[in-house]
């Protein structure tokens, strides 16, 4: 039975709650793309490739939940080829993010560039623990912590923070604050997620389970992506929105 199959004649049976946030992320996120796209049309046009690749990462992962919620109702197993998949397109594309409301403000490519390589290497380890060597997802997690940890100090302490420091654009300056929490306090979702893999340091919560049927490792991603992905999508879109309407003002 193909995918397409799958999500026409598969049913949600009562209780599978993992299941339910397959469905739900894919319909939140798919509904975030067609509201960021419409959107764009109402922005100055410097912001509108912000609110593009906003609509571009609910979309890539509206697509990819598409395709996990069909592989949940086949094999009652954790999707983690297409989710790392999803989250490599994604989280890069978030990254960028940083550098576009910044670069009125000066930002390099340099700054980029270390977003993408922390990303990068968070993406690579954590997959490598997760479904390559799981034997020693502990060493491969804590390799993954430092490319989430280059990010964070980048975005705290490095060039990107001092840029949004010498900002006079108030838009900017407030929404910058709140994409960061989501990295700091949003992404830290995934790696209590990741946590509880077997042999890993909270395995312990979910002794017993089976992971293979029912994965609250899955639960806690698909209710990150949803938060992380929509919540920073709609801070950039505030961040245009009163952006534009400041613009608009001082021409007036």
């Amino acid at each position: 039975m193909n995918t397409f199959n799958i999500l026409l004649n598969g049913n949600l049976q009562a209780g599978d709650y993992i299941g339910f946030t397959f469905f739900t992320g894919y319909m939140s996120m798919l509904a975030a793309s067609v509201f960021f796209f419409v959107e764009r049309g109402g922005v100055s046009d410097k912001w509108k490739t912000s609110l593009t690749i906003s609509g571009l990462i609910t979309f890539i992962a509206a697509v990819h939940y598409f395709y996990m919620r069909g592989i949940w109702l086949e094999t009652a197993t954790s999707p983690t080829q297409f989710r790392y998949i999803d989250w490599t397109l994604t989280v890069p594309l978030m990254c960028v993010e940083y550098f576009l409301i910044l670069k009125p403000a000066g930002a390099k490519g340099g700054m980029l560039m270390r977003l993408l390589a922390g990303s990068i290497l968070m993406l690579v380890a954590g997959y490598i623990g997760e479904a390559v060597a799981v034997e020693n997802n502990i060493m491969w997690g804590v390799i993954s912590t430092i490319g989430w940890a280059v990010i964070i100090y980048e975005i705290y302490m490095g060039e990107a923070s001092k840029l949004v420091a010498t900002s006079n654009n108030a838009a900017v300056v407030q929404g910058y604050k709140v994409m960061r929490w989501f990295t700091l306090v949003g992404w830290a979702i995934y790696p209590i997620g990741y946590c509880m893999l077997p042999g890993n340091i909270l395995s312990g919560l979910v002794a017993g389970a089976d992971l293979t049927k029912s994965s609250p490792v899955d639960l806690a991603y698909n209710i990150a992506d949803a938060i992380n992905k929509i919540g920073f999508g709609l801070v950039v879109y505030t961040i245009a929105k009163n952006a534009t309407a400041a613009e608009q003002t001082k021409v007036a």
